[in-house]
This record gives structure tokens, C-alpha cells and sequence, in this order.
């Protein structure tokens, strides 16, 4: 098991950090090796990012030991992202078979979770204050909304998974964004809320490369980002990113409300 730790950073101090500083702060890299969890935990809102290449072995979701817990869904809740593949998912006396782009929630009290098959998990995790339902939301059946255009190079598709109006959480939300082939844009016009942090996992750059800009509106900064990257957005940065081709991107958020639409929109006029 690799376990990282990304500490919260003062808006004031972006601007002294260099290409390096920023990556290491921000920027979350080869989360997918076989057999073997990985995971970075990020200090803001307490988001706990994982991922791992299931190979046919069991892989046990084992509880890493900064979490201090028996077991790792103590006092957590997770969403299980399968971003390839075909797994099974075991958790206490439950198991469900994933596809491509389902998402299973797991709530706070299961106590033995495992994976096995042959795909690709994206994991994570935020901190719950009380026990909810497991449940699986299938790609095709979940609420699904068109926005963009191609004119505007946005074209998209975000499917809500976990959600208010969806599968119940604690805190945590997430949803998968889709770009129409000819589309490289995604969250534009970009916004903020600081009211939670958010995690972009890029997922089907294939060779190509992704300019994602964070930061406050008017010192914003920008990260080169490759095939399942993932990148932290504290609660006052912005995230928006183009590519150099269509992509997919998971989006998750913890912290005070799980309101999706209480953002602060930001017009691409005032970024600098």
C-alpha cells in the first residue's frame, strides 16, 4: 500500500510556488498499480482519494494507518468508481458486479470490503457522521444532463451519481462529466464554492494532454495533467481544464452541504 498526504495551501502562497511545489501540493499521480491500493489524502474537507489495477487476486480494502480505525469504513463513507473492466465488490455480506462507469456507495459501519475481477477502481472517501445504505447506480440509469455545445467546444454529458437527489450521502458527491468527441473543455465558464473541496480524476486523455487552471479568478495558475491524473481543488480555486482531445473526468466534492448547484460562477472575462 502507498499512502500520501497533500496539506492545505494559503490562497496568498500560490504565487510563490514553482512548477514542482505546485504538483506535489495539488497533484495526485499513479494511483492505478496492480494488485496494490494506493491513496492521497487530502487535508481540506478530509477527502481520501485511492485506486488500484484488480488483476483476479482479492485485493482487501485495508484501513491505511493514518486513519487511525479497525477498519476503513469506521467512520468514512466511499464511492467505488469502475473506470474499466469487470469487478465484483464484496462488502460484508453483499457483493455487486461493476461495469464501466458504475458506482457503488459504501457507507460508514461496513466493516470487510474486497475486490476482485479484472478492471480498474477509482476510490473515494470522505468522512460520515452516521450509517446509510450501500447502493449501485448503473452508468445507463442514472441522471444524466446534456450541456455545452459544440460551437463552444464544451459539449458534455454529467451523469450524478451520488448526490441529494440520488444516492444518499453524508457529504460526499460525486458524478462523472463526459466531452462529445470535438469538445476539449470542461466546467467552463468555471466557478467556485467554498463551501467544499472538489477532486478531478482525468480519465481518457489516452496520449493526449489536459491545461487544468486552478487558483483564485484573478492569479490563476495551470497544471499540465496526463491520463488519470488527479487534481485537488481547494474551496477557493477555481477548476476548469481544456485538452488536447474528448475526455471523461470523475468529480467529487466533501465538505458543509451537498447542494450541487451552490456554486459562485465565475465569467472567463474577469480570470486572469
Amino acid at each position: 500500500m502507498t499512502f500520501t498526504e497533500l496539506w492545505s495551501t494559503h490562497p496568498n502562497d500560490l504565487g510563490f510556488l514553482d512548477e514542482q511545489h505546485l504538483r506535489d501540493r495539488f497533484v495526485v499521480r499513479d494511483l492505478f498499480r496492480p494488485g496494490e491500493l494506493s491513496f492521497a489524502y487530502a487535508h481540506d474537507d478530509r477527502l481520501l482519494i485511492g485506486g488500484v489495477r484488480v488483476q483476479g487476486e482479492e485485493v482487501p480494502l485495508e484501513a491505511p494507518d493514518a486513519l487511525r480505525a479497525e477498519h476503513f469504513l469506521e467512520r468514512r463513507e466511499l464511492g467505488v468508481v469502475c473506470l474499466d473492466g469487470s469487478v465484483e465488490v464484496t462488502a460484508d455480506d453483499e457483493s455487486f458486479s461493476m461495469g464501466g462507469h458504475d458506482v457503488l456507495y459504501l457507507p460508514m459501519g461496513t466493516r470487510r470490503v474486497a475486490f476482485r475481477g479484472d478492471g480498474t477502481l477509482y476510490l473515494v472517501s470522505a468522512p460520515a457522521h452516521r450509517a446509510g445504505t450501500a447502493a449501485l447506480a448503473a452508468r445507463d440509469h442514472v441522471e444524466a444532463l446534456h450541456l455545452g455545445s459544440a460551437e463552444q467546444a464544451n459539449e458534455r454529458t454529467i451523469r450524478k451519481y451520488i448526490h441529494a437527489d440520488g444516492i444518499a450521502a453524508n457529504q460526499l458527491v460525486l458524478g462523472i462529466t463526459t466531452l462529445a468527441a470535438g469538445s476539449v473543455w470542461n466546467t467552463m465558464p468555471s466557478h467556485l464554492h467554498a463551501r467544499r473541496t472538489e477532486i478531478y480524476l482525468y480519465d481518457g486523455l489516452g496520449d493526449n494532454v489536459l491545461v487544468h487552471l486552478m487558483g483564485e479568478p484573478g492569479a490563476t495558475r495551470h497544471l499540465m495533467l496526463h491520463d488519470r491524473d488527479a487534481v485537488v481543488s481547494p474551496p477557493w480555486s477555481i477548476h476548469t481544464g481544456v485538452a488536447t482531445g474528448a475526455y471523461s473526468f470523475v468529480w467529487a466534492m466533501a465538505g458543509e452541504n451537498v447542494d450541487y448547484s451552490d456554486v459562485e460562477a465565475v465569467e472567463p472575462k474577469d480570470l486572469r
